[in-house]
């Protein structure tokens, strides 16, 4: 399994494997456009894949303007293999050198999601406005 920074050429394999999660489903995956992504991994941050074989299997981007966990996406094929841990950490050994402000995300609750990041000493802030649990890590 090899981890590399994610490219613009990228974009294509993150939307299937976006589209292919079990948990946080795109209803419509019109909603998150290809411009969404080149503008994530270009302005506002910076994302990492996994791949198997040459095909990209998960991903994370960050957004270092919202302080944010854009993305983090593992294929059900390749789910439980350490893949999201291993990316998740790279993004934020990026974001930590990039700026000292805490980071954020959030997720559904009753989700594996949520319990993953409460594993990976994410803290519970709130709720969104959606329901959503908002988590943060300071450095």
């Amino acid at each position: 399994m090899l981890t590399r920074q994610a490219l613009l050429s990228d974009i294509p394999q993150l939307m299937q494997v976006r589209v292919a999660v079990r948990e946080n489903r795109l209803s419509d995956p019109a909603r998150v456009p290809h411009e969404a992504y080149v503008d994530y991994l270009t302005r506002r941050g910076r994302g990492w894949v996994a791949e198997d074989a040459g095909s990209i299997v998960a991903f994370a981007i960050a957004d270092v303007l919202d302080h944010s966990v854009w993305a983090l996406f593992v294929h059900p094929s390749h789910e439980a293999q350490g893949l999201g841990k291993t990316l998740l950490d790279q993004l934020l050994t990026w974001y930590f050198q990039q700026t000292q402000h805490p980071i954020w995300l959030s997720t559904a609750p009753g989700t594996r999601a949520e319990e993953f990041y409460r594993r990976q000493g994410w803290q519970e802030t709130g709720r969104t406005k959606d329901g959503e649990v908002r988590f943060e890590r300071a450095q």
